[in-house]
């Protein structure tokens, strides 16, 4: 597995960001910095290492540095500044050791409750480890630089970043009294923007409730469990709430699969409830919910191919039964359930990502058009672009082969005819792709 496969590099023809991968691109000569780096530490020429290493993790939109990662260099010592969501982490380099820390929160604004949950959390991290300085409670990673190379401190500068900015959202969701530390680079996210998703996750919550009210009397928990997890999903990865809600939907899901005793009614009335809940939250309280920051590492592993062609296959053996058993109002939902359950769960590449969220665009064009953002699919005629879809598609195959070179696509077996088709033929062409580096 590639360190280089952690990183998302689609570009987007609007602003507004989906999911919680990177939105940016990688740098032009990534490979070259990452491959000067190795050559440096094997070298132990430590300073010219670590700032290679650190200019190929740098982002960019429209070819313009993100200023996720800042560097301060002398002769002595190499400074950085990274930012990871909430998180801002600061360390400083020497020919010895790599030093880095990120600030949570005051350490006489923690209770008991937080310090437990704190110390806790350092049981389950491997490179990195909470501590206090008196003054904050920090999260911090010490290195020793003798034997390390740009694989060996990916990951550990990964862990840190990533458990800063998760822990922080947690303490802000959960401990609502604390206040968080070093957290001035989070942009506030438009009030229209906001506007516009609120009113979205009521019209999805009342629509599911009015598709509830079509399913058989007896027997439809399975087509209840769509549903429910295809709306979770999709208000995680086109709504892309943080915080509270965040950390409420996010421990929702894996409660829904990770109870193996609790019963598939028991398991919706659960996800029913919390819904509810959404439906009910007043405006102000949601607008509380979002930010925009810069971000430096992608928060999901990345998956095999295989494990997302198998999903596919699985559940389109669901949706035929379904089919067959004259269910039709539920085949929409495990179209669209298929890709939003993989963008959740799957660490893609950014190819198979990009197609992904290509679907998602089509499945969701009156949401992706409210905001501004180009469509594919016109929701009043129901009428696919076919001439900009397969334009698209072309582009996407041609940059694919820069690097995957038996990777093709092949835009004429879509069916064009009607939304449920040409998501069927779709997700035919995703499993059978070929990633095959060159």
């Amino acid at each position: 597995m590639s360190w280089l496969d952690f990183f998302q590099t689609t570009e987007s023809t609007c602003n507004i960001h989906f999911g919680r991968g990177i939105h940016a691109q990688t740098s032009p000569n990534e490979e070259e910095l990452f491959n000067k780096s190795y050559e440096a530490f094997e070298k132990k020429e430590i300073l010219d290492a670590y700032e290679y290493f650190f200019k190929s993790l740098i982002n960019y939109t429209d070819n313009t540095p993100n200023n996720n990662i800042l560097l301060k260099r002398t002769e002595e010592k190499l400074e950085f500044t990274l930012y990871q969501g909430c998180a801002k982490i600061e360390g400083t380099i020497t020919q010895m050791r790599l030093y880095a820390e990120a600030t949570i929160v005051k350490s006489i604004d923690a209770s008991v409750a937080l310090k437990r949950y704190i110390l806790e959390r350092n049981y389950q991290l491997t490179y990195a480890n909470y501590f206090s300085d008196n003054a904050f409670i920090k999260i911090k990673l010490y290195q020793d630089n003798i034997t390390l190379s740009p694989q060996k401190i990916f990951f550990p500068l990964r862990e840190l970043a990533l458990n800063a900015d998760f822990d922080k959202e947690h303490i802000k969701s959960e401990f609502e009294e604390v206040t968080l530390e070093e957290i001035s680079h989070l942009k506030t996210t438009e009030i229209d923007e906001l506007k516009i998703k609120y009113k979205f996750l009521q019209q999805w919550i009342e629509e599911l409730e009015e598709k509830l009210l079509t399913l058989p009397s007896n027997d439809n928990s399975g087509m209840q469990s769509f549903l429910y997890l295809n709306l979770l999903f999709k208000i995680d990865y086109l709504i892309l709430p943080k915080f509270k809600i965040y950390q409420e939907l996010s421990k929702k899901v894996q409660e829904y699969f990770s109870n193996e005793n609790g019963t598939v009614e028991a398991k919706n009335e659960e996800l029913r409830k919390y819904l509810i809940k959404l439906k009910k939250m007043p405006f102000q309280e949601f607008s509380e919910n979002f930010y925009k920051a810069q971000y430096t590492f992608n928060p999901i592993e990345k998956s095999s191919y295989d494990d997302v062609t198998n999903f596919i296959n699985e559940s389109l053996l669901k949706l035929r039964w379904y089919k067959n058993n004259r269910y039709p109002q539920v085949i929409p939902t495990i179209y669209s359930y298929i890709a939003f359950h993989s963008l959740y769960n799957y660490g893609m590449n950014s190819i198979l990502k990009e197609l992904f969220h290509m679907l998602v665009n089509i499945q969701n064009s009156q949401f992706i058009e409210a905001l501004e953002c180009s469509v594919l699919y016109n929701t009043k005629t129901k009428v696919l672009n076919k001439k900009a879809i397969v334009t698209k598609l072309k582009t996407i195959n041609e940059d694919a082969q820069k690097k995957y070179k038996s990777f093709t696509i092949f835009p004429e077996e879509l069916n064009f005819n009607s939304l449920n088709e040409f998501s069927n033929s779709y997700y035919a062409m995703l499993k059978n792709l070929d990633f095959e580096e060159i």
